[in-house]
């Protein structure tokens, strides 16, 4: 079967769109009309639109993705099992991996009546996601961990973290070259502590406000998880220190609710593995996430988020003492 080429898939719009007749055969001809479109918080290739899928209930409101990547289809199968009138990611309606003659991977799937939550902000928003986090991982964790975790390149993120704010006009320079020292002098033993953690667990690996929808309300109800591309093995702390950290440059928002501690509670209340040291180890991500923003100025040069970036290095380092 041939490949998609890299010109066609640069167009996922254009591409997309030629496929319809194919897609719509592909789904028995369930499929109404598509309304291709690119949200402000989308990222990566895939188009997107939205349609309706005629199922035995009526027409159900669903939104299409393609092309997506094969670990987006495989997990969006495989957590099909949860509760089937709240699940914790969209209901699948139809899927596969060929469309056209193609390798290319397709999803019909629900279409959310509220969310993205990142689009208005109320201060439920944080236990709900961190709710969803949880039932995310229970669901996942029977299924076997078969991959190593991704391997961050800290040291070298770091030197580089020190080289961009020597060419860089960030605030505090000094600040920033004085704890980015720190951290480098500390940085194997950190470091080693980091990659002693457990890894046999599956995370969502982009916990944004961006990717929790509800079927409920925007302010109330639980939540779903959209954008499993970044599935991967891992310490449920990342998916929780993630949540987090997009909230540095506004900690009023986390002035009542702490997504760490929100997903360990919910964690215990599940069942689910939370180490007695689990903030010694939060406290590691962070200062590693922190200590390796300005790695990533073009993405990350906010001036308010480089700033509370630094000062969670600060802080951190002096209680990993």
């Amino acid at each position: 079967m041939p490949q998609a080429s890299g010109r066609l898939l640069a167009d996922s719009r254009t591409l997309a769109s030629s496929l319809v007749p194919v897609l719509d055969h592909a789904c028995g001809g369930r499929l109404g009309p598509i309304t291709w479109f690119k949200a402000d918080w989308q990222r990566g290739g895939a188009a997107t639109g939205t349609a309706t899928y005629r199922d035995d209930d009526g027409e159900q409101p669903v939104v299409i993705k393609l092309p997506v990547v094969e670990r987006e289809l495989l997990w969006t199968r495989r957590l099909q099992q949860a509760v089937p009138d709240d699940p914790v990611v969209p209901h699948l309606y139809d899927s596969g991996i060929e469309l056209g003659g193609y390798d290319l991977a397709w999803l019909v799937m629900e279409r959310f009546e509220h969310g993205p939550l990142g689009l208005h902000w109320h201060e439920d928003h944080l236990p709900r996601i961190a709710e969803a986090a949880t039932r995310f991982h229970a669901l996942a964790e029977p299924i076997e961990v078969d991959q190593p975790p991704r391997v961050e390149p800290w040291e070298e993120l770091v030197a580089e973290s020190q080289a961009s704010v020597k060419l860089n006009a960030v605030e505090e320079p000094r600040r920033w070259t004085t704890a980015l020292k720190a951290l480098r002098d500390r940085l194997d033993e950190i470091v080693a502590e980091w990659r002693d953690r457990d890894v046999r667990q599956w995370l969502h690996g982009d916990m944004h406000l961006a990717n929790a929808m509800s079927r409920h309300a925007m302010d109330a109800g639980s939540v779903s998880l959209i954008d499993l591309a970044e599935v991967h093995a891992g310490h449920w702390l990342e998916d929780a220190v993630y949540l987090e950290r997009q909230l540095w440059a506004r900690p009023k928002r986390m002035k009542r609710h702490k997504p760490v501690k929100l997903i360990a509670a919910a964690r215990r209340r599940l069942g689910l593995t939370v180490e007695e040291d689990y903030p010694r180890l939060a406290m590691i991500r962070r200062v590693l996430l922190a200590g390796t923003a300005p790695s990533f100025i073009r993405s990350e040069g906010n001036p308010k988020h480089l700033a509370a970036c630094r000062e969670w290095l600060e802080k951190g380092l002096k209680e990993l003492k």
